[in-house]
C-alpha cells in the first residue's frame, strides 16, 4: 500500500496494492494493520454506498460538525468520479483551499478525508457507484452542506449545470456558516 500526503493537512492519497491476472483482479480495500503501519490509527463504525444514475451527478459540499465529525475513506468502485476535500476548520493555515482526484473503478485509488473537512464528488461517468467508511454514525442533527458552486471556493467543477438533490440546491454560502 502507497499512502501519500497532500497540502491539506490529514488528507491522504491511499493506493492499495492490487494483483490480477487473466481472470480478474484482487486488492485490500482496507486491513487496519496496513494502516497502522502508516501511522493511520482510525476505527470505522459505519460504510456508506452511494449510488449515482447519470454522469454530472454532483453530491456534496457535506460535512458533519461536532461532536459528530467524520473522518471518511472514500473509494469508486464502479465508474469514476471528481472526490473533492474542503479544509473547513477555521482556525487551519488552509482554510477554504481544497482538493480533488479522480477515483475510479480501474485505478483503485482512494482518499481519507479527516474531521473537519468537507467532502464532494462528482461523476464522470454513468452509473457510478461510491463506497466510504467513516468513524462517526450519520447524525442528521449535525449534518452540514455548503453550496457546491461557493465563490470563497471557487472549485472549478467544469460541469455547467450539475445534477444536484433539493438539499445540495439550497445549501448554504461559507460566509454564512463561518460568518465571514
Amino acid at each position: 500500500m502507497k499512502v501519500t500526503k497532500t497540502e491539506l493537512e490529514g488528507v491522504l492519497i491511499i493506493e492499495p496494492d492490487v494483483h490480477g491476472d487473466h481472470r480478474g483482479w484482487f486488492t485490500e480495500s482496507y486491513n487496519k494493520q496496513e494502516f497502522l503501519k502508516h501511522g493511520i490509527d482510525i476505527d470505522f463504525v459505519q460504510d456508506n454506498h452511494s449510488f449515482s444514475a447519470q454522469k454530472g451527478t454532483l453530491r456534496g459540499i457535506h460535512f458533519q460538525i461536532e461532536p459528530k465529525a467524520q473522518t471518511k475513506l472514500v473509494r469508486c468502485t464502479r465508474g469514476k468520479v471528481l472526490d473533492v476535500a474542503v479544509d473547513l476548520r477555521k482556525e487551519s493555515p488552509t482554510f477554504k483551499k481544497w482538493i480533488y482526484i479522480e477515483l475510479s473503478t480501474d485505478n483503485h485509488v482512494q482518499l481519507l478525508i479527516p474531521k473537519g473537512f468537507g467532502h464532494a464528488f462528482l461523476t464522470l461517468s454513468e452509473e457510478t457507484e461510491i463506497q466510504y467508511k467513516v468513524d462517526e454514525y450519520y447524525s442528521k442533527e449535525h449534518d452540514r452542506s455548503v453550496v457546491f458552486n461557493d465563490t470563497d471556493l471557487n472549485i472549478n467543477w467544469n460541469v455547467y449545470n450539475p445534477i444536484l438533490s433539493d438539499k445540495d440546491k439550497i445549501a448554504p454560502s461559507l460566509k454564512s456558516i463561518f460568518y465571514l
